[in-house]
């Protein structure tokens, strides 16, 4: 198994482009690191769906996921591109589908769905969403995930769920990839996430240390069992928020934020952080583990000084 890397672009919710003023520039700043990374050999590039920075509401610019994944499927030819991942509860999903399959003509085949049940607060109530229980958001997702489906799958979806309803639904284009657009759900919920991922996903996005993984994969492993899913045709990810290269591991601590530094040992667990020599033995963990692809937000993303030096060491063109 070859590990595949994709790259989370500088998008402003991580507070990754303070100091640009310009919005216009900020943009330019976030599509040139997607546009490197696809000449660096990386295979995907992914944006987070949030409206706010984190973790302080602040002014700073926070770009639209849905709009930008648009915008960078045309300013990019080769590298896949996906949402790190669609909050399920800002659209609705009869609509989203078709965003979604108008994108993936965009980009000449490119999309992969990432979706979510929705976790941030703030964002709901700022912008006046209800803001239900998790119990009840993944019951929504469930309903949702089955309504995406139907559209892209039907001539006329048709669909009555306790949340959601298509009655008749017409979507042309249906997207270019068959069957269907990949979908990858994002969260590591046991006993209903991973389910879903068994029952409706093509990908799993998951988070936390190495032990933590393996345990959700044979937790998704199990649901596959028991549905009768092959779970090998589930593509497997892991999300790394923060990722520090350096010549010398003095250099890439350097680049982290004051409170990483501060529990470095705990902080690594679930970063990846060091000179090249270091960050290769992490990648071979996630490997042992059955991860197939990370998804990498580096610390220093708008300088690219990170990305090229992982590009260099690990990313086959």
């Amino acid at each position: 198994m070859t590990m595949k890397y994709g790259v989370i672009v500088p998008q402003g919710w991580k507070m990754d482009l303070v100091g640009i003023a310009d919005p216009v520039d900020a943009y330019e700043t976030m599509t040139h690191v997607a546009k490197t990374a696809e000449e660096q050999g990386f295979h995907s590039i992914w944006l987070y769906d949030h409206f706010h920075t984190v973790p302080t509401p602040t002014q700073e610019v926070t770009f639209e996921c849905w709009t930008s994944t648009a915008a960078l499927a045309r300013d990019t030819k080769r590298v896949r591109i996906g949402q790190i991942v669609t909050c399920n509860s800002y659209r609705n999903p009869a609509l989203l589908a078709k965003m979604a399959s108008t994108v993936d003509v965009l980009s000449h085949g490119r999309l992969d769905f990432g979706i979510g049940a929705g976790w941030y607060e703030h964002e709901y109530k700022a912008y006046g969403y209800p803001y239900p229980d998790a119990p009840e958001r993944l019951r929504q997702l469930r309903d949702a995930l089955q309504v995406i489906r139907a559209m892209w799958t039907q001539e006329e979806a048709v669909f009555e769920g306790k949340y959601f309803q298509v009655k008749g639904a017409i979507n042309q284009p249906k997207g270019v990839q068959k069957p269907h657009i990949p979908i990858l759900i994002g969260g590591s919920g046991e006993k209903v996430t991973l389910k879903l991922v068994a029952q409706y996903g093509d990908a799993c996005n998951l988070g936390g240390d190495i032990p933590n993984i393996k345990h959700k994969l044979a937790v998704l492993k199990d649901h596959c069992s028991n549905l009768g899913r092959d779970y090998e045709s589930i593509r497997r990810t892991v999300i790394i928020d923060d990722c520090a290269v350096g010549e010398t591991e003095e250099a890439a601590v350097a680049k982290l934020k004051p409170d990483q530094r501060a529990d470095l040992a705990n902080f690594r667990t679930r970063a990846i952080v060091g000179t090249p020599a270091q960050v290769r033995e992490r990648l071979a963990e996630y490997e042992e583990a059955g991860i197939q692809e990370l998804i990498i937000r580096f610390a220093d993303a708008a300088t690219l000084e990170s990305q090229g030096l992982f590009a260099r060491e690990f990313v086959r063109l």
